[in-house]
């Protein structure tokens, strides 16, 4: 067990995810995402989080319940390849969450996880469509990594996650 999520949430319990948890997250994202994408969309996002996430990342991610409810959940790694830096891959707050700095306390949790771990730099990715994601992650102190094209004045590296994929790329350092 983790130490307790601060005020407002001490009435929710937080933990590393296991194997178990795959399907349990998986069946939340599209009431999540608003069915953002259809069939698709749902297709996408399952192949974002293969249960090697919730095998191979288990102690440097984290996921929030409350009774027997998924409130929220952070999957990221310490980078096997790159020893100072560390990843958050893929997050997700239950809509009625959103707003009130759970999502934020998860990542700060990260942060303080990866600095003990000796990672200097955090990154992360999001669509550059994605303001809402964008903006979060600038409040949170990351900064936009240049690319060589630009989507709405943004920076954004083209082919990031195959053809057409464009990305924004962001990092943090610690």
């Amino acid at each position: 067990m983790l130490t307790p999520l601060p005020a407002p949430w001490r009435h929710f319990t937080i933990r590393h995810p296991g194997p178990d948890d795959h399907l349990p997250v998986l069946a939340v994202l599209d009431d999540w995402w608003g069915g953002l994408g259809g069939e698709a969309g749902s297709r996408q996002r399952a192949l974002l989080l293969p249960k090697l996430m919730f095998q191979h990342f288990t102690d440097s991610s984290f996921l929030v319940t409350a009774d027997a409810r998924i409130v929220a959940f952070l999957i990221g790694f310490l980078s096997p390849s790159r020893p100072a830096e560390s990843y958050i891959h893929f997050v997700g707050v239950e809509p009625a969450e959103r707003g009130r700095g759970l999502g934020a306390a998860l990542y700060e949790r990260f942060f303080a996880d990866s600095a003990a771990h000796g990672r200097s730099v955090v990154r992360a990715i999001t669509s550059p469509q994605n303001k809402g994601s964008h903006a979060f992650h600038t409040r949170m102190g990351f900064v936009t990594e240049p690319g060589s094209k630009e989507f709405e004045g943004v920076p954004v590296q083209p082919d990031y996650d195959g053809p057409g994929l464009d990305r924004l790329s962001f990092r943090k350092d610690l």
